[in-house]
């Protein structure tokens, strides 16, 4: 069965200021794209590049798909309204904002960002501070808090990213006994 995504266009744009041009004409439109995508040291467009072309106007990236040995597409889309920034995508917008290469309609994005919020959501989990939910279970399992604090950063950054999606308390208690049980057993959550 075929999904919406596999309607999309295709965008093939070999180098970052071709990637450039079609943002800047194309930046409006409401659905995304598959951005083909070669190998590194193709001397092609570099996922880093298209990703820094894409904040600048306030789209972000999110599906690869393979699609030989030598190429791939990346699904890259407008921001939708309430998506959460990264550390990293942040840290690439000040660059280039220090750059001057922001355009207008990525600087909405993020003034829209800041003033609902989602632009800091991230904040605790990059930091991984454990909501005190989480915190609390963690606290009365002494042996799951032992083994959930050694697990790897990337890790419990994984595991706050999914716990913080959930939106309705009972399913986040249930994912929260998952995780002190997994835990309590030396095993990551997947």
């Amino acid at each position: 069965m075929a999904s919406k995504l596999d309607s999309l266009p295709v965008v093939e744009a070999p180098t970052r200021a071709a990637w450039r041009a079609w943002l800047l004409e194309n930046h409006q439109q409401p659905t995304g794209v598959w951005l083909v995508l070669y190998r590194k040291g193709s001397g092609q467009l570099t996922y880093p590049e298209a990703v820094e072309e894409a904040l600048c106007f306030g789209w972000i990236d999110s599906v690869p798909r393979k699609l030989d040995e030598e190429r791939r597409q990346q699904y890259f889309s407008p921001r939708k309204k309430g998506s959460v920034w990264s550390a990293l995508n942040k840290q690439r917008l000040a660059a280039l904002e220090a750059a001057g290469q922001l355009h207008p309609a990525g600087q909405a994005k993020i003034a829209a960002a800041r003033q609902d919020g989602s632009w800091t959501t991230l904040d605790a989990v990059e930091a991984l501070e454990l909501p005190p939910d989480l915190a609390a279970a963690l606290a009365a399992n002494e042996v799951a808090h032992r083994h959930f604090t050694a697990f790897p950063p990337s890790v419990r950054k994984m595991v706050l990213q999914r716990l913080l999606a959930v939106k309705r308390e009972a399913i986040r208690q249930q994912h929260i006994a998952r995780i002190v049980a997994l835990a309590s057993q030396n095993q990551r959550p997947t």
